[in-house]
């Protein structure tokens, strides 16, 4: 039994998409967090940060609008193939959840088809619906596996993420070049060692170091 399958009824409510952003909270937030820094937050330079760090944050966390079922709805494609298809060196861009600053790296996400498809770009797009909320690495990289693996139906998933976190390089212990990887596998891909091999091999053949 997949050790992740306990936990399938948590990670499906956690997917929900949330009401639209309460625009004008978050800018009275930032300016009174302008404030509390012995800011003035009516100088020129200030005066508008309110609503650009606003509209920043619709960005930055638009996952939380979006409900990744409607992206692979209509690019779910019946075609008789059983080989891996991977997608590889996704780049990605998050916040964590702790300190609210970024982490970013790169994800590679395989999956084995029982009779359907995805299309190609949906893959790069599940991947930053999950990136774009508040994170830390590990929920993220479970999140993505568990959704293809619920969506898909395939035979087996795997995801591996690799990313830089800001919060351990400009702040705290400070070290620039510590990275993190993580992995998820579902089906064939936790029960068959040599079918994890294939996907660890081909993600790591001709792959460069992350640069930042």
């Amino acid at each position: 039994m997949d050790i992740n399958q306990n936990n399938t009824n948590d990670i499906m409510d956690e997917m929900h998409p949330s009401e639209d952003m309460d625009l004008p909270t978050i800018q009275t937030a930032v300016t009174n967090m302008l404030k509390a820094f012995g800011e003035n937050p009516t100088r020129k330079g200030l005066l508008r940060t309110p609503e650009r760090v606003a509209r920043m944050y619709t960005e930055l966390l638009s996952g939380y609008l979006v409900d990744p079922h409607k992206i692979v709805n209509d690019a779910l494609f019946e075609v008789t193939y059983d080989e891996m298809v991977i997608v590889r060196d996704i780049e990605f861009y998050s916040l964590c959840e702790h300190h609210m600053l970024p982490f970013m790296g790169r994800a590679h996400v395989a999956y084995l088809p029982s009779g359907k498809v995805v299309g190609l770009s949906k893959i790069p797009r599940i991947v930053d619906v999950f990136a774009h909320r508040l994170q830390v690495q590990e929920r993220m990289t479970r999140q993505i596996a568990d959704f293809i693996n619920e969506a898909l139906m395939p035979k087996g998933v795997a995801v591996v993420v690799e990313a830089l976190h800001l919060c351990t390089m400009m702040r705290g212990v400070k070290k620039q070049n510590a990275r993190m990887t993580t992995s998820a596998v579902h089906g064939a891909f936790r029960k068959n060692l040599a079918t994890r091999q294939e996907f660890l091999d081909n993600i790591s053949r001709g792959s460069e170091p992350m640069r930042f």
